[in-house]
């Protein structure tokens, strides 16, 4: 297993929160998260971001955030970065977040508004299970419905081509463009998973959307590893135990898998030691413990 040595974010000389980093093919995954404490993700390669229980000075610059769910360690630090980026001049960032949370998170930043006397410029969409959001010609977002004590979500992010329908092969270039010219659709959409992220969520999150188990990279949470824990109250309060993976061992076909949101009940150590102990050699290599 792959025990990731920590790396602090050298973007910006300004170091208010731990960051750590790892670059997979064309894509860079920063963050950090332990429960109850505080977790932040972001893309910066597609310039999205996961979650905010807090705001590295570095994430600014991210526009776009998707949220999934409202406990604070998840969303505490939404005021910081809307006020920051006003602070700098920027558009106001885009939060995508539960419906059910909208109107909660609406009244909260108009109380910080009132009390820190500044606006609070931001755009704030409520998404559903199913729903899709097209950030741009090439990129996707997608809800995944997942299971937690209050309403949540998790998010999948494709990359979307165009590619010649196979009826079209045979065809000269000419042809293909005659055809385009004269009305023809001649290419089909194709999509790549490329990110999934669950928040916290029982297993069934993990389970819920078959293209999790294949994108590039999985970022979960395994808020759980000791062996004395029970499964049923785990399951109960929307989190996930190290013994729920290693019953789906087989299923992950993932290059990357990001655990992390780990109990504070554990030295990480301890929980280093566990996970190596346990950790079936199918996920060896691949699954990244975020501490």
């Amino acid at each position: 297993m792959d025990i990731e040595s920590s790396v602090e974010s050298l973007d910006h000389p300004v170091d208010n929160a731990p960051v750590r980093s790892i670059a997979h093919q064309n894509l860079t995954i920063e963050g950090y998260s332990r429960a109850a404490v505080q977790t932040y993700w972001r893309v910066p390669e597609l310039k999205l971001g996961f979650d905010m229980g807090a705001q590295p000075w570095s994430f600014m610059a991210t526009p776009n955030w998707f949220v999934s769910h409202t406990h604070l360690d998840h969303i505490a630090a939404l005021p910081v970065l809307v006020a920051r980026r006003r602070m700098m001049k920027m558009e106001p960032p885009t939060i995508y977040l539960p419906a059910e949370a909208v109107s909660n998170v609406d009244a909260l930043l108009r109380a910080f508004q009132r009390l820190d006397r500044g606006r609070m410029p931001v755009e704030l969409v409520g998404l559903k299970p199913g729903d899709e959001i097209e950030l741009s010609r090439e990129l996707v977002v997608s809800t995944i419905p997942t299971r937690h004590t209050i309403p949540s979500l998790g998010y999948l992010v494709w990359e979307r081509r165009k590619k010649l329908k196979p009826e079209y092969h045979h065809l000269t270039g000419d042809q293909i463009r005659d055809l385009r010219l004269g009305g023809a659709e001649v290419s089909a959409e194709i999509r790549i998973p490329k990110i999934a992220y669950l928040g916290d969520t029982s297993p069934q999150g993990i389970d819920a959307v078959p293209d999790v188990y294949q994108a590039q990279i999985l970022i979960l949470e395994m808020t759980f590893v000791a062996p004395n824990e029970r499964a049923s109250i785990i399951h109960k309060y929307g989190h996930t135990h190290l013994d729920d993976l290693i019953a789906r061992a087989d299923r992950f076909e993932n290059e990357i898998i990001i655990a992390s949101h780990f109990s504070t009940r554990l030295h990480p150590d301890q929980i280093v030691r566990i996970i190596e102990k346990r950790l079936p050699d199918s996920l060896r290599g691949r699954l990244k413990v975020w501490l």
